[in-house]
Formats: C-alpha cells, structure tokens, sequence
C-alpha cells in the first residue's frame, strides 16, 4: 500500500509538471509558427492573449518573489554558469513543487505523534533543485576547466598559422567539445554581432568564473593595449595551467583521507541512530516525541554539521 500510493503522488506530481510544461512549449510553437507563416488577424489576438495571461498567472507570483529578495541576478547567473536555459522563476516553481511532494508524503506517512516533524524533509526537499544546479555547475566548470589548456595552445597554433584571434575563437567551436566550444562560440558571436571585444571577454570571464579564464582575458586585454607576441604568451600560460593542475591533483590525493575521515565521523552517529530505531525504538522515540529531547537531537545535528563544515574547510586547500 506505501509503495502504491508513493507511486500515485509521484506520477501525478510528474504528470502535472509535464502538462504544465508541454502547454508552455505548445503555446510558443504556435505563436512562432505565426510570426514565420503569417495567420489570419483573428488568431494573432487571441494567442498573444492567452501567452499573456498564461505569463501572469503562472509566473507572475514567483518573478515578484525573486525581486522581492533580489535573487534575480544572482539566479540568472548560477543558471548560466551551469549551463541551463531555465529562467529563475522556473526553478523556483521546482523548488515548490518538490516542497509540496514531500509535505505531503511526509503527512501521510508520519506517525501523528512526530508530525512536528513534517517541515523536516520538506525544508530539505525544497533545496534539492538549487543543490543539483549548484552540482551540474561545479562539474560543467571542471570539464571547463580540463579543456581550456588545450584551447589556449590551439589558439596559439592558429594565430601562428595566421588567424586572427578573433577568428581562432570561432574555431575551437568546431575542435573541442562542450561546455568550452559553446563558451567561447558565444564569445565570439558577441564581438561577431558589434560588442568590444573587451567587453566579451569580460562577459566570457563573468559567465566562467576561474582563476584560469581571469588570467586569460587579463593577458589578451593587456597584449592589446601595449602589443607583444600573443601566442607566445597563450602557451606559457597554458603550461602554467597544466602545471597548477598537477599540483591540485597531488593536494587532493593527500587530502582524501581527511575528507574520508569527515565523511565517516559524520554519518556514524546517522547510521548508529538508525540502528537504534529498529533495535530499541523506544529508546529513540525518545528524541521525537519529548521535548527535551527535540533540543537535544536538534543541537546533536548542528554540531555534527559544524564538525562536517569544519573538516571540509581544514581538508580544502586552494591553489
């Protein structure tokens, strides 16, 4: 019966997000296909009506909500930098929809007696969203990252075989996979299309923020206000790029024990409680059902969150 009504909400919480979804997309095909194909005065009206009212009702609340608290930039940015085209108040919608998901499982499935607890997971599944697009874009400026030595030697080929620079960004979009070749393909549009070329690398160097890209755009911007051998300076920074790699993989390999540690001291006491709940639950109901207790289980885990925290930062060494 748990798992059957687990599977229902699921599907209907999925099926209601798709329909959702699918209505926006079908609403911009078809006011796409009328700009392109023209239609007749009487239908143009009508969909531009009910994309209007369709963008207040759904979004209006949550855009209102995000310039309330001026996450708007800042959203906008971790959206980019991860390389999605969601807009900040769909991610908020997710993050309320995932809320709504939880609560409701939570108010299910919870004994009455720890339905003070029903905020718990919700508070948590709230978050998730922003979680895995702060994880989609720390991975995406990894690979970044990984590829851009090679990008500036090859830059530095081409200004040789002579290309201008200009023209050498253009190609790494043809050479090198994503998320590099879309970077630096939108860079190049931008200059392309009338933008300074300062002020796209300055975009490129917004957009990807790495110690690696800054020292790019700082050597590029400098060797074009006082002149020098650009290819030469793209290699040498190449290899001292590579060489700050090598060094961050050693730290990493001495610090893995200390994150092991961390990880380890901090899910000991989880998976101890947990053991407890089905060997003596009367012991730990203890810490949900009494109110001494509740103080206590809630200093346990903000403790055990600052000694994570703690670790992390000690282990955590920047080059």
């Amino acid at each position: 019966m748990f798992v059957i009504v687990l599977l229902a909400i699921w599907a209907a919480a999925v099926g209601g997000w798709w329909m959702f979804s699918h209505a926006f997309r079908a609403a911009d095909v078809d006011r796409f296909k009328s700009r392109l194909l023209g239609s007749t005065k009487s239908k143009t009206p009508k969909i531009r009506k009910t994309n209007l009212l369709q963008s207040e009702s759904t979004k209006g609340f949550f855009v209102k909500v995000i310039k309330r608290f001026r996450l708007q930039e800042s959203l906008q940015e971790l959206l980019e930098q991860a390389g999605l085209k969601s807009t900040p108040a769909q991610l908020l919608q997710k993050c309320l929809l995932m809320f709504l998901a939880i609560y409701g499982l939570s108010w299910f499935f919870l004994p009455p007696e720890m339905g003070r607890f029903r905020f718990v997971p919700a508070v948590a599944a709230f978050f998730l969203p922003f979680l895995l697009v702060v994880r989609k874009r720390t991975k995406r400026l990894r690979r970044f990252e990984e590829l851009f030595p090679e990008s500036l030697e090859f830059v530095a080929r081409s200004m040789r075989a002579g290309h201008a620079f200009s023209v050498s960004l253009e190609m790494i979009h043809r050479e090198f996979q994503e998320p590099l070749a879309g970077e630096f393909r939108r860079t190049f549009e931008e200059n392309n299309l009338g933008l300074p070329l300062e002020v796209a690398l300055q975009k490129l160097a917004v957009r990807v923020p790495s110690l690696d890209v800054h020292f790019f755009v700082s050597a590029v911007l400098l060797q074009k206000r006082t002149g020098g051998n650009l290819a030469e300076i793209l290699d040498k920074l190449a290899y001292i790029i590579r060489e700050r790699f090598k060094l961050r993989g050693r730290i990493r390999a001495i610090s893995a024990h200390g994150k092991m540690t961390g990880l380890a001291l901090t899910l000991i006491p989880v998976g101890v409680g947990a053991l407890m709940f089905v060997v003596n639950p009367d012991y730990v109901r203890f810490f949900f059902l009494d109110e001494v207790g509740n103080y206590m289980l809630a200093t346990a885990v903000a403790l055990q969150l600052i000694g994570y925290g703690i670790i992390q930062k000690i282990v955590k060494i920047e080059v």
